[in-house]
């Protein structure tokens, strides 16, 4: 095998091994050692497999390192989300773009589910995975229960 070179989630960390997964493929790879890594880290890196047998993997680069925040926000979302979700179906995801950088996903969900829903976005790894794609070091979960909606703000730095 040869040097991977991408964009990296931590998924796992322990004193003497991180898990990683790459954001664009959801390969895993297992890293033998661990520099101060912690979950939901971001890394733009470079990996090399360990010989002899090429199973567990090596940092040999990282060109840039960051965090993303998860916030469960008592925020309600913005009108311009809960219009985009009022024209929506039910479980209907609506996406668009904030002011300057960063995306906003919203989800009319039945009231009654919201809060569920919220645990599950903030619970997925892939929520960290997507942010870590559009160059987010925040993720906000906003609900309003009464108007069934969710809205997800992949936030930059």
């Amino acid at each position: 095998m040869t040097e991977k070179t991408g964009t990296f989630v931590v998924t796992h960390a322990e004193a003497d091994s991180v898990v990683v997964q790459d954001v664009d493929s959801a390969q895993v790879h297992t890293l033998t050692g661990n520099d101060g890594l912690e979950v939901n880290d971001v890394l733009e890196a470079t990996l090399a497999p360990e010989p002899p047998l090429e199973v567990s993997w090596t940092l040999i680069d990282v060109a840039d390192r960051r965090s993303v925040e998860l916030v469960d926000s008592d925020l309600e979302p913005t009108q311009h989300s809960k219009s985009l979700a009022a024209d929506a179906e039910m479980g209907e995801l609506c996406q668009h773009e904030r002011a300057g950088r960063g995306e906003i996903h919203v989800f009319r969900v039945p009231g009654d589910r919201v809060d569920d829903a919220a645990r599950d976005v903030l619970e997925d790894d892939e929520t960290i995975a997507r942010a870590a794609r559009l160059e987010a070091v925040r993720v906000e979960v906003r609900r309003d229960a009464d108007a069934g909606v969710l809205s997800v703000r992949y936030l930059p730095s």
